[in-house]
């Protein structure tokens, strides 16, 4: 067994499950990955074990724990495989709840067919029973509504529900998050490139603060160019990853040691 490990972590370059069946129960704060979904990307061949995956990671994770399963369908002759949702329930009749089902939007890429160009992939956002973390990352509003008499809800009647909507300059951002990632926007590691499909630094990083604390233990099955735990390391968290190519590790250790250099550079 390969692996890499530094004062925060460790990274294992092996099979996603042979090393989840090692870890103990309940030990998990944050899962946040994307796995090799339709064939969409050749990841140097590798495949996974969907099913006995998601049941380790129900297992690992602690009660209250949250795991961001960041997926999309491939078309398959003129169809939508559905593999995200089949996945989503899954979860679901395994044990996981379905917390929120949140969109991240990013670039088009022109497909000249007869359908809309697809610009998101869904990031399903699964609980162990309740979450015992939400920091709710908040953006400035376009406007301060200060009306104290304002429609803020629906009763099951369909009747309004009134009240103040404050003055805070400031609100919750929605499940909708636009990340621009075109022109080597995702990651400024230019290693990371070699990688066919890279996280960006900021819709991992926005996950961490979320839905994790400083000092939690944060778990990325599908590792690849290790975005999950540079920006896991960047915000203080522990982290253990898990790579099955021997070729990403490399990519993913490149990044974090690079990380941890420029974090004592800028302290």
């Amino acid at each position: 067994m390969e692996y890499y490990k530094c004062d925060s972590g460790i990274l294992y370059c092996d099979n996603c499950l042979n090393i989840m069946k090692t870890l103990s129960d309940n030990i998990i704060d944050l899962t946040v990955t994307s796995p090799p979904y339709d064939n969409l990307r050749d990841y140097n061949g590798y495949s996974f074990d969907f099913e006995n995956i998601a049941k380790e990671l129900l297992r690992i994770t602690k009660a209250g724990g949250i795991v961001v399963w960041v997926v999309g369908d491939a078309t398959i002759k003129g169809s939508e495989t559905g593999t995200s949702f089949k996945q989503a329930l899954y979860f679901k009749e395994i044990g996981f709840n379905l917390h929120d089902t949140m969109i991240w939007k990013k670039a088009t890429i022109p497909q000249n067919n007869n359908r809309y160009e697809p610009e998101f992939e869904y990031m399903f956002i699964l609980s162990k029973g309740s979450p015992k973390t939400f920091n709710p990352i908040k953006i400035k509003k376009l406007y301060n509504d200060k009306r104290k008499d304002k429609c803020v809800g629906r009763r099951k009647d369909g009747s309004e529900i009134r009240g103040s909507v404050g003055s805070s300059l400031y609100k919750t951002k929605t499940n909708i998050w636009g990340i621009v990632t075109g022109g080597g926007l995702a990651t400024k590691d230019k290693i990371a490139y070699k990688h066919p499909a890279i996280f960006p630094d900021r819709l991992a990083s926005d996950h961490i603060l979320s839905w994790s604390n400083k000092g939690d233990l944060i778990f990325d099955p599908f590792s690849g160019s290790g975005t999950t735990l540079k920006m896991a390391y960047h915000n203080d968290r522990r982290f253990i990853g898990i790579e099955i190519s021997e070729e990403y590790c490399e990519i993913a250790k490149a990044r974090i040691e690079n990380e941890m250099s420029q974090l004592k550079i800028d302290i």
